[in-house]
Parts: structure tokens; C-alpha cells; sequence
């Protein structure tokens, strides 16, 4: 609606099993916890008064879920959107930061000095992350403007997205808090977009 500005309510998907493990999980599809699920239970009752036109998700179990707790309350089912999944993490998916760094010593330090340049080895870079992202981004918004729209996606894709709507260098992606559950809201008015609150988490 002409005048109004789009509200883009960003989620990160709840907790994962396994969680605790702090593993690389990329494109592997992991299923909710026990915490996960209550993480978004809370956020949709905190986003019940909240008048969503659409609501659109990651088609990764972890994602998928996460949106179904929060379309319920709105009787808003996501629109599965594969180009919102995470980052494609290649050969280091499902290992820990430890087991990267005993493997592939100067990969991973390369990866950690060079966060937003270095891609994962086999998987995508951060350019590669936005390509898709973004465009995928760019058609939700303009599907409802004027509207308050519901993503639910990852913390990677939520990092890219939020740098660049903000026109943050990429290289800042780490310093954008995506905590499971978490709640980021971007406004748009005018073609500008401003941030609203970020990574806010649900109170267990």
C-alpha cells in the first residue's frame, strides 16, 4: 500500500538437536529440539497482536517448523522458499570448529580471519549466500508492500540479509547477534530500510 512502509519480521529458526555440539550444520536438515520448539512458541505469542499478510520460510525442517509454530496464532501456513536456506558449508558440514581446525588448519584460520571473502571449502561464499538470498528477499518484500511480512530463516542468511539492507560490508557479518529464536525487524519506507530491533530473544 502506497505510503505505508513493509514491515519484514526476521526470525532465526529455534534451537536444533544436537545443539550443544556446536557443529557446522549448513544445508544438513536437523529437526527442532524440545527448547527450539518452546523458543518459538514464545516468540508466536509475542507476534499474536502482530497483523501478518504472509509468512515465508527456509524448506529446511529446522526452518519450516519454526514458521508453522509462528504462522499458527495467524492461521498462515510458509511459503517454502528454498533460496532462504543457510549457507552451503561443503565438506566442513556436520563438524565442530575443533575437528575443522585439527583438519584443515590453514583453510580454517584463512575462513576465520576472512569472514564474508573466504568460502567454505566445497560450499558457498558469502556472495554466493546473497546471489540467492536476496533475490529471493527482494520478491517477498515486494509481493506485500505496505504489509508486515513474516521470514523465518538462518542465522547466516539473516546476517547476509541484515548487512545488506543496512549497506554494512559484509566482512561486519559476525557482529550482527542471530541467536536461535531470535527476532530481528526491519522497516522499509521509501525504499530505505531501517532496523528496528535486533536479535531479540524469547524468554524462556
Amino acid at each position: 500500500m502506497a505510503g505505508r512502509a513493509t514491515l519484514i519480521y526476521l526470525l532465526r529458526h529455534g534451537e536444533v538437536q544436537g545443539a550443544e555440539t556446536r557443529r557446522f550444520i549448513g544445508h544438513l536438515d536437523v529437526p527442532l529440539s524440545p527448547v527450539g520448539e518452546r523458543q518459538c512458541t514464545i516468540q508466536a505469542a509475542r507476534l499474536r497482536g502482530v497483523r501478518l499478510a504472509a509468512l515465508f520460510s527456509s524448506d529446511l525442517t529446522r526452518a519450516r517448523r519454526s514458521a508453522e509454530i509462528i504462522g499458527a496464532p495467524h492461521g498462515l501456513a510458509p511459503t517454502l522458499v528454498p533460496a532462504l536456506r543457510e549457507m552451503a558449508m561443503g565438506r566442513w558440514e556436520g563438524l565442530t570448529a575443533e575437528e575443522i581446525r585439527g583438519r584443515e588448519p590453514v583453510a580454517f584460520e584463512d575462513w576465520m580471519a576472512r569472514v564474508g571473502e573466504f568460502p567454505f571449502p566445497g560450499g558457498e561464499s558469502v556472495a554466493d549466500l546473497v546471489a540467492r538470498a536476496a533475490a529471493a528477499f527482494d520478491a517477498i518484500v515486494t509481493s506485500a508492500p505496505g504489509s508486515a511480512i513474516a521470514i523465518v530463516a538462518h542465522g547466516g542468511t539473516n546476517r547476509a540479509l541484515l548487512c545488506r539492507a543496512l549497506g554494512l560490508p559484509f566482512a561486519r557479518l559476525l557482529a550482527l547477534g542471530q541467536d536461535y529464536g531470535a527476532l530481528s525487524v526491519l522497516e522499509q519506507h521509501d525504499g530505505a530500510w531501517r532496523l528496528r530491533r535486533l536479535n531479540e530473544r524469547p524468554m524462556l
